[in-house]
């Protein structure tokens, strides 16, 4: 793997009622933030999708994770830019000043804009990710298409010309849906998430959310990922490896196998997602030894 490149693995998200138990301590004050940046370099942001956080809530972040040096967010743009595309350049003007606290401590490592599905390539779209591209400047934004009508061979040359890294996906393949790709269209970003292969939810109107990213990874398929995450390395400053498979902690559990599976250090693994993944025993480190003197 090229040496200059850092390879950041982590989940999207640190707040879900269902972690309470496999990963999280029952019955425990627990700073979630906090117990996720000790064990990961990097957490996706995905509230901000929703409703833009506070500055109070943004700096309050900085502060929490300033033990933690190298530890980076990325984070996900509102859905007025990529969903409701109403947005203008003033409003991601301040949505991007919102995390400034953690711009200055080094800890702000890209944006993602994730489209939907129904997105797809005509000359309307490519208007809507040059505008993009030009306001989301500053830090590297990384975008995210689902529709495989952006498999044309000209999308990496347009995007790179956008200066927008092209997201690469693994998500239930589907009719038109984007396939699994290691896609290198910003030299400062290479962009990874990893969304669970649920296929009989996936597009299910009735499906909730949990649903839909309820899937554990083999570690043959994270092999695939893996392989691709090397060569993608080898062309980037900075890799984000991000597993979105949220439900009862999965995105954990593949998180901490991909961090054995690139030679990474595995730090402690929290008994309760031992308990519940037995499997993780496999790679978790050796407890210390006792002083039995």
């Amino acid at each position: 793997m090229n040496q200059t490149a850092a390879t950041h693995i982590g989940p999207a998200g640190w707040s879900y009622r269902d972690w309470v138990g496999p990963v999280y301590p029952p019955g425990r004050a627990v700073d979630e933030l906090l117990f996720v940046a000790r064990r990961f370099d990097c957490v996706e942001l995905n509230s901000s999708f929703y409703r833009a956080p506070s500055p109070r809530t943004v700096r309050g972040w900085a502060d929490r994770i300033a033990a933690r040096p190298g530890f980076t967010f990325t984070v996900k743009a509102p859905q007025r830019f990529t969903h409701e595309r109403s947005g203008s350049a003033a409003e991601a003007a301040a949505f991007i000043r919102l995390f400034d606290p953690l711009l200055e401590r080094g800890a702000l490592g890209a944006f993602l804009l994730q489209f939907p599905w129904s997105f797809r390539d005509c000359p309307e779209s490519r208007l809507v990710l040059a505008s993009l591209g030009g306001w989301f400047t500053g830090v590297p934004a990384a975008v995210e298409l689902r529709h495989a009508s952006w498999r044309a061979p000209d999308v990496p040359a347009f995007l790179a010309e956008s200066r927008l890294a092209f997201c690469n996906i693994d998500q239930p393949v589907i009719g038109a849906s984007m396939p699994p790709a290691e896609i290198v269209t910003d030299a400062r970003l290479g962009y990874i998430r990893l969304h669970g292969r649920n296929y009989g939810s996936w597009f299910r109107s009735d499906a909730g959310r949990d649903e839909r990213y309820d899937y554990l990874y083999r570690e043959e398929e994270l092999e695939e990922w893996r392989r691709r995450a090397v060569r993608m390395a080898a062309s980037v400053k900075d890799l984000y490896i991000i597993t979105n498979n949220h439900f009862r902690g999965q995105a954990l559990v593949n998180a901490f196998q991909m961090k054995s599976l690139l030679g990474q250090a595995i730090g402690e693994i929290p008994e309760g997602l031992l308990n519940a993944y037995p499997e993780l025993r496999r790679i978790a480190p050796e407890p210390p030894q006792k002083n039995l003197l």
